[in-house]
């Protein structure tokens, strides 16, 4: 039996709706299927605005123009997060700044924030790993006492909850992401909502290549020309069809995602009693999206021996993030604030588990071979 990590689902209706986008004769961005992923970003997240862009990365690059990131600017960030969260503010000129993340959801410590704004701190972004979401309210006070923009990389985080809001609706703006791991996919895809109304029309102009296409296409120009900086963010119709036959079925993708973890959690309770490993964290106020079920091994050397055991069964478990402020990259164009002990600590005892739907028939095979390298590490 071969078990990956994960496997791109499929609904059935995405050949259906790339037919039909191609019978429309609209193939290049912002057409009809376009229109009809950002409607429904727009009522399940409650942002202002929602812009497809053709992946997470290119959603953080127009946050990262449209906070107006100058050369030297500072953006606190957490280091135990993907080289986009940093990368899209680095290509402004901006500076990474890396706290440490909470022991208990792996979310950038709000603890930490505050103490690590200068004068030239411009913006938060808060990272909401594996769907569970930071600590909003915090973070957003702190945010508006500094004079602050509050960037959500709610890569994630599509349909989790935070005391009843969803994440990527709550911060000023906020990028998602449609890669084929994610829990709703279109292969390479992205979205960036916005929550505040001020930054719309500049955000258009940013999505299509600098120019105000968009006004132009209302009736409000009578013709589109260079205004703004840009680039060509927009995902083709063919995407975008795919996308939409995954929205449409996204409360059963969810189901069944919620449903394996909820099966890995409950199989794990006695061996996290018997301290050969932690189970995710999620608190009471954070509803999550089922996207990555992780253990936390004892250290290193158990994560490496858990790995090697599941893959020798044919089983395909990984690590995650490499701390960013240790990186080749993170030294040169970043900077960290204070010691990142637990992201350090996390990063070489963490273990994601296979969760994609379709792979019910073989969480079984997967419970018991979990079970036979927990009891050698409990013995």
């Amino acid at each position: 039996m071969k078990i990956p990590f994960n496997r791109p689902f499929t609904t059935g209706k995405e050949l259906d709706y790339i037919e039909d986008a191609i019978k429309r004769g609209h193939l290049s961005g912002n057409g009809e299927y376009t229109k009809r992923c950002q409607d429904w970003l727009i009522k399940n997240t409650g942002s202002r605005m929602a812009l497809l862009t053709h992946s997470g990365t290119a959603a953080l690059e127009m946050a990262a123009i449209l906070a107006d990131i100058q050369p030297g600017d500072e953006v606190i960030m957490p280091s135990y997060t993907f080289t986009s969260t940093a990368n899209a503010f680095v290509l402004r000129g901006g500076v990474p700044v890396f706290v440490d993340i909470r022991r208990d959801t792996l979310n950038l410590d709000e603890t930490k924030i505050e103490a690590a704004i200068t004068r030239r701190t411009k913006a938060i972004v808060p990272v909401h790993y594996a769907g569970v979401a930071c600590e909003m309210d915090a973070i957003m006070a702190i945010a508006e006492k500094h004079h602050l923009l509050v960037i959500e990389d709610a890569a994630h985080g599509i349909l989790s909850r935070y005391k009843g809001r969803a994440l990527g609706g709550i911060g000023h703006m906020s990028a998602l992401s449609f890669h084929e791991t994610k829990d709703i996919l279109s292969g390479e895809g992205g979205a960036l909502l916005l929550n505040d109304q001020s930054y719309a029309e500049r955000a258009e102009i940013i999505w299509e290549k600098g120019t105000d296409r968009s006004r132009f296409f209302r009736g409000e120009v009578k013709k589109y020309s260079w205004v703004d900086i840009g680039s060509s963010y927009l995902p083709s119709e063919i995407t975008a069809a795919f996308l939409w036959a995954q929205m449409e079925e996204a409360g059963s993708i969810l189901d069944r995602r919620l449903a394996i973890w909820n099966a890995y959690h409950a199989a794990f309770v006695g061996h996290e009693k018997n301290g050969s490993i932690r189970r995710p964290i999620v608190p009471d106020e954070c509803v999550h999206n089922g996207h990555i079920y992780y253990l936390l091994l004892p250290d290193h050397m158990h994560q490496t021996e858990f790995i090697r055991h599941f893959r020798e069964k044919g089983i395909n478990p990984v690590i995650h993030y490499l701390p960013l402020d240790d990186s080749i990259a993170g030294i040169k164009y970043g900077r960290k604030h204070g010691e990142l002990g637990i992201t350090h600590e996390i990063s070489v005892r963490l273990v994601r588990m296979p969760l994609w739907p379709g792979m019910e028939d073989m969480l079984d095979y997967v419970l018991d071979e979990a079970d036979k390298i927990l009891k050698e590490v409990e013995a």
